[in-house]
């Protein structure tokens, strides 16, 4: 199966109760599904009134050692009273099989969205941060990738060469802004850092808030610097910025040491993850939920205004990095 074709068409609502009632547990309400593209993820209540959340993995996304490291991790997390949604076992398995399919179970896990302009909130996360990178620094993923500049640059340029969806009028332009773009990033990537286990997509969605943070979502889990988990809560001006990395490295520093060195990897790794991000979308258009929540894709003002980006993010790169304010 070719995973960039792959949809979910035969995931269907009696699929996935099917698959619930092989572990024992019965739907007593509809499947109210989750925002999630990549995967298929849905809430629903059990007869006893117990509310959970269930999530069907892409097939040929991850492999079964690769999920399984993540699962791993929820629980190691978990068991270091870090507040993660780590998913339920039964019979002494995380990952369960149906019909083809990788999926698991969670416990449905309420709370308000955290508050990204929240410098107290933001604390607090950072405190928990410190706390999840000492337990990700116990060992290293040996089946999930690290990032790499080859996964986040590489790989995206040739398929931006090789996609229709950009205008053939504007490609060409694209494709400079691009290879500027990696370039920038090229000259400013460093790996004076050590690698750890990290959530990896540690924004403000993947943050709960129940008298305190819960963090979820760790399907983009994978090894690399700790400065990927702070830097996607840093949001406003330059200004608000460094007042927030100072306030998140402080709090952080509580539980885990933060290298310094990483500061100047995150404009690097910002660039990152819009080329990445926008490979996905361009590997996932055959999938009927991408051109449905993302129409704008093929349009010639998004494919123009994506090209400024990557123009003024260079500029950016060339800036000085934030800087913390020295301690005396």
């Amino acid at each position: 199966m070719n995973d960039n074709a792959f949809t979910f068409q035969t995931l269907h609502p009696d699929t996935i109760m099917d698959a619930l009632f092989e572990q024992g547990i019965r739907v007593d309400s509809g499947l109210t599904p989750l925002n999630s593209y990549e995967n298929r993820v849905y809430q629903f209540q059990d007869e006893d009134r117990r509310r959970y959340v269930v999530k069907f993995y892409r097939p040929q996304r991850w492999s079964a050692e690769q999920i399984s490291e993540e699962h791993q991790f929820a629980h190691e997390l978990m068991n270091d009273e870090v507040p993660v949604a780590a998913p339920l076992e039964f019979n002494g398995q995380t990952l369960l099989t149906h019909q083809g399919y990788y999926y698991a179970v969670f416990p449905s896990l309420g709370g308000r969205q955290f508050e990204a302009d929240s410098l107290d909130q933001m604390e607090w996360v950072a405190r928990y941060l410190g706390r999840l990178h000492q337990t990700g620094r116990k060992k290293r993923f040996t089946h999930r990738p690290s990032i790499d500049v080859n996964e986040y640059l590489i790989e995206p340029r040739n398929v931006f060469e090789r996609s229709t969806l950009i205008p053939s009028g504007l490609k060409a332009a694209f494709l400079n802004a691009t290879d500027s773009l990696i370039e920038a990033v090229m000259a400013h990537w460093h790996t004076r850092f050590d690698l750890l286990r990290l959530h990896g997509d540690c924004h403000a969605g993947n943050i709960l808030w129940r008298d305190g943070p819960l963090f979820v979502d760790l399907d983009d889990a994978r090894n690399g610097p700790a400065v990927q988990d702070l830097w996607m809560l840093l949001n406003g001006d330059k200004a608000e910025r460094r007042m927030q990395l100072e306030t998140i490295v402080e709090a952080y520093e509580e539980f885990s040491e933060f290298n310094t060195d990483e500061i100047a990897l995150i404009e690097p790794l910002r660039a990152m993850r819009m080329v990445y991000y926008l490979a996905w979308l361009i590997r996932r258009w055959d999938d009927p939920a991408f051109p449905k929540n993302f129409p704008w894709l093929t349009g010639e003002d998004y494919w123009h205004r994506q090209t400024l980006t990557f123009i003024e993010q260079v500029k950016v790169l060339q800036e000085p990095p934030l800087q913390l304010t020295p301690m005396y």
